[in-house]
């Protein structure tokens, strides 16, 4: 079995992140989205995964996986282009999976189970195809499905205006390569795009055998800020203590706390885990870190406090004032502002929110 991991997309609910950057590579502990996607992939025993990359700085997926060889897999980049949808994306890679069975993992996800279950129970089932779900609340904004009254698949929609499920498909299938008959016969939905739903949809209606399975455990659509935040808390739930770094004699620990190497705690700092900070940082003096905050490496922050935030790394900051549920690009600089007049400056870019 082959595995396809998607990698595209413009990511425009993250902006101004996503202007310079590919969403994902958007660390969650400290760990870019997509390394999860990888090692879910290669956890379920799927070695040969192919890489489908879009328009938005596709280079640096590939500066960041290089062969996939650090992870124990090989990596084949596939060019999509400009996003036409998910089933164009698989079809992008007919000739990378030619006659496999193949798994197709949308690279903003995150499931805390990963998807070994699905790819055991697909070998030993062999259907044409199987999926994954999980019950949401906002059913509207997700393809679903719908069961009849044995509990079978009666039919997908995508993200209807009146949903009549709320069992979301969560970007995670398996597919014989028959698939590709069904893709090729599609047409453009009124959003312009080759639709997976309904690619899964007509299998049904051929009668073929679509299985599924309800999601155990965690799972996040990392698409918002928001969820990004929420996504970082889960997996530092499950850190373990360690310390690589320096931490000065009058700090305070508590909790668990992951310090990388070349990190220095100076005095007078508190950090209250769970807390996971990268390499080459210096935090404090004066300095509190509070529960699910992530830092990235090559950070400064003195006389702050920061907490349930993820800074993305190679940033200073240096300010009075508490800082809590924030999502903090690279190479960031915050600081306070002690002169008369008082008053708050911006640089600030497109589809930014501040709350003062």
């Amino acid at each position: 079995m082959k595995g396809l991991i998607l990698a595209g997309g413009t990511g425009t609910r993250l902006r101004p992140l996503t202007y310079t950057a590919n969403k994902h590579l958007i660390p969650i502990a400290n760990k870019p989205i997509l390394f999860y996607g990888i090692e879910a992939l290669r956890d379920a025993g799927i070695k040969d995964i192919g890489i489908v990359l879009g328009t938005n700085d596709p280079e640096a997926v590939k500066i960041a996986v290089e062969d996939g060889s650090k992870f124990g897999i090989r990596v084949t980049y596939i060019f999509q282009g400009e996003p036409k949808g998910i089933a164009h994306a698989v079809y992008c890679a007919k000739d990378f999976i030619r006659e496999d069975d193949f798994l197709l993992y949308l690279g903003d996800n995150m499931l805390k189970r990963g998807v070994k279950n699905l790819v055991e129970d697909f070998e030993k089932t062999k259907p044409d195809a199987s999926i994954y779900l999980c019950k949401v609340k906002n059913p509207e904004m997700f393809g679903l499905v719908e069961l009849d009254e044995s509990g079978k698949i009666r039919k997908l929609v995508e993200k209807p205006k009146h949903p009549k499920s709320d069992l979301a498909l969560i970007g995670v299938y398996l597919f014989k390569p028959s698939i590709f008959k069904v893709i090729k016969t599609l047409k453009p939905s009124g959003r312009g795009e080759l639709e997976i739903t309904e690619a899964i949809d007509n299998l049904v209606k051929s009668k073929k055998n679509v299985k599924y399975r309800i999601v155990t455990g965690w799972w996040k659509d990392t698409g918002k800020p928001e969820d990004i935040l929420e996504a970082n808390r889960l997996v530092l739930d499950d850190i373990k203590p360690t310390n690589k770094g320096k931490i000065d004699e009058e700090v305070n620990m508590h909790g668990r706390v992951f310090i990388d190497k070349g990190t220095v705690i100076k005095e007078g700092s508190t950090i209250k885990g769970p807390v996971t900070i990268g390499k080459n940082c210096e935090i404090g003096p004066n300095t509190y870190i509070g529960p699910y905050t992530s830092i990235g490496n090559n950070t400064t922050i003195r006389n702050s406090e920061i907490e349930d935030s993820i800074i993305l790394g190679d940033s200073n900051i240096n300010c009075k004032k508490k800082i809590v549920g924030s999502l903090i690009g690279r190479h960031s600089i915050i600081k306070s502002y002690d002169k008369l007049p008082h008053g708050n400056r911006f640089i600030i870019g497109e589809n930014t929110t501040l709350e003062i």
